[in-house]
Parts: C-alpha cells; structure tokens; sequence
C-alpha cells in the first residue's frame, strides 16, 4: 500500500515544531510495510492543503493519504473543511470510529471533526494532530484500511 502523509501545522511549515505525528504515521506504515510515497507540511490554509490533497490523489501514486493536525477547534483548524472541498464521496464511519474508540480513554476526541473518504481511487483520512491521537487512530484503521483501500480501489474483496 502507497501512502502520503500531510501534516497540516503552522509551526512545522515554518520548521518551529518537529512532526512527531507525521513521524508516528512513518512508524505504523513501516511496521505494517506500507510505503511512504509522499509526505509533506503545510500550513493551515485552506488551499494549500486542498491543493495538495487533490495533486497527490489524482496523480494515481498514493492509496491512501493520512492528514495529521488542524481537526480542532480553532479557528486556524481547517483541515476537515479543506479536505471536504477535495472528497468526491464521504466515509463518515471511518471518522465516526476513531472518534468513538479514542474517547473512552480519551473524552476530548469528541471535539476533532476530521472527516474520511475518497477523490477517484484514494482513501484519505484526517487524524488527529497530537502523537498520542495519531497513534490511537492508527490502531482503529489496523482493522479498515486494507479492505477499505480494496473497495475504493474496485479491487475483488470478500465482504465478511
């Protein structure tokens, strides 16, 4: 599986904040032997992060594209508003769940308002900004990404 990382930060666009999210998506996609096709940092606005969404799904080279940062609440956080702009069919229960296994240990994930789904054959989903986030979200799509790369790409699945 092809994957892209897009860190969305203000502070790490300009080099100020390490990306330990984008980081921990490195981590989980080398021990599942993912490759890492892409990965970029871009600043919360909005048409640099659309832009980028869009080139790297309709380029035909990522399976998947992982967004880290920018699902809060405020007002600089425009990753799932972007992403939406991009999306040419919503997977709102992949969003749903990683929302819903995170804030049991975790209350505040209710407040992240990233969104999933799909611009021709890729998945993209936004995460969460912090590591701990990422990581929490990562062990729900351990369960969904390979079956949900499959559908998207038309490829034959078993449906059980």
């Amino acid at each position: 599986m092809r994957i892209g990382i897009l860190t969305i930060s203000d502070l790490g666009a300009q080099g100020r904040r390490a990306d330990t999210s984008g980081d921990a998506i490195v981590t989980w996609s080398t021990a599942n032997s993912y490759e890492i096709v892409v990965r970029s940092t871009v600043p919360d606005e909005a048409g640099q992060v659309a832009g980028k969404l869009a080139r790297w799904a309709d380029s035909g080279q990522v399976d998947v594209i992982l967004t880290t940062g920018g699902t809060g609440l405020s007002p600089r956080d425009i990753t799932p508003e972007a992403t939406t702009t991009v999306l040419e069919r919503a997977a709102p229960g992949i969003a749903e769940a990683l929302r819903a296994r995170s804030a049991p240990k975790f209350p505040r994930a209710w407040l992240s308002r990233g969104v999933a789904g799909t611009r021709g054959k890729t998945l993209i989903v936004n995460l969460p900004g912090s590591q701990s986030g990422v990581k929490d979200a990562l062990a729900v799509l351990d369960d969904l990404i390979v079956h949900a790369v499959a559908l998207a790409r038309g490829d034959p699945t078993d449906h059980s």
